[in-house]
């Protein structure tokens, strides 16, 4: 009778936990969704709220006019080399950083993190930044873009954690018995351990990397190096631009703010289906690597 009730209860929980957990799938997908069909949607039919859960009037106009603009494809390059570049320089930075500062016998680690931890919360601000950037010779190229923020302390805090939870001191003691350097037992030993909080670390710092645009405002003035999110920006505020300008015509702001609202939708879907794209591939180590990074602090 006992074993019955234990298992009713069970199948209760499973029950409960289940639809609790479809109803959080729901609420974080649905926005998603939502901006899709909204996107092949004509945006009187949006404003009506007929799209709620499929596209009415289907119309593609808006991604025809953003594929129209020729700073598409060259965002799209940029924005890919940008992302894999920085993705690569700053993985590299943080994972080394992270091995170095989880290591016990470093001289003056938490005075280290110490300073590491400060520059979280108190920066020079964004005109002292700028000047810093302007006097290396680093404006206008993809360096501007990378180096001033290459190294993200929370995820060295992360990496830092990982390696010391998750990597036995043991094995390090065992390499530097049979003879193995610091950089060979991190390249033999630490490296090889790291693969999920290394996955963790590429996605965090791609989707940064690929969703940044006011860093390109900033040190970017060749609209050819613009990455996609600007060029995206850019397309945007033309079209509202025109809208106003047309706007005493009869009939003519509406068009142009429904073909502006379009390009809207348009432009986050254009903008967001890489990342979605690439997620799934790191996903299986997605999990593992943050809870394993994160448990300790």
């Amino acid at each position: 009778m006992k074993k019955e009730s234990k298992l009713s209860s069970e199948k209760l929980f499973d029950i409960i936990n289940g639809t609790f957990l479809m109803l959080l799938v729901v609420l974080v997908a649905y926005p998603l969704y939502y901006v899709l069909i909204a996107s092949v949607s004509d945006p009187y039919e949006v404003y009506a709220g007929r799209t709620f859960l499929f596209p009415s009037k289907i119309t593609f106009e808006g991604y025809a006019r953003v594929f129209k603009e020729k700073s598409i494809a060259m965002g799209y390059i940029n924005s890919i080399y940008y992302t894999v570049l920085g993705t690569l320089v700053s993985v590299a930075l943080i994972i080394t950083t992270g091995y170095c500062v989880s290591k016990k016998t470093l001289p003056f680690r938490r005075s280290i993190m110490v300073f590491y931890v400060i520059t979280m919360y108190f920066g020079g601000g964004l005109i002292p930044t700028y000047l810093v950037v302007s006097n290396t010779g680093l404006l206008n190229s993809v360096w501007a873009l990378i180096l001033p923020g290459g190294v993200a302390v929370y995820n060295v805090i992360v990496a830092r954690t990982y390696f010391e939870g998750s990597v036995p001191e043991e094995l390090y003691e065992a390499a530097a018995i049979d003879g193995s350097s610091n950089m060979g037992t991190f390249f033999k030993i630490a490296l090889p351990l790291a693969k999920p909080i290394i996955a963790v670390m590429v996605i965090f710092t791609m989707v940064a990397y690929w969703n940044d645009w006011f860093t390109s405002l900033i040190y970017m003035s060749d609209k050819t190096r613009y990455p996609l999110q600007l060029a995206l920006r850019q397309i945007l505020i033309q079209s509202q631009a025109t809208a106003t300008m047309i706007g005493n015509m009869d009939g003519g702001y509406a068009e142009a703010n429904k073909i502006t609202e379009l390009i809207k939708f348009a432009s986050i879907v254009v903008g967001a289906v890489p990342m979605l794209i690439a997620y799934p591939f790191v996903q299986k180590y997605f999990e593992k690597g943050f809870m394993a990074g994160a448990v300790k602090g």
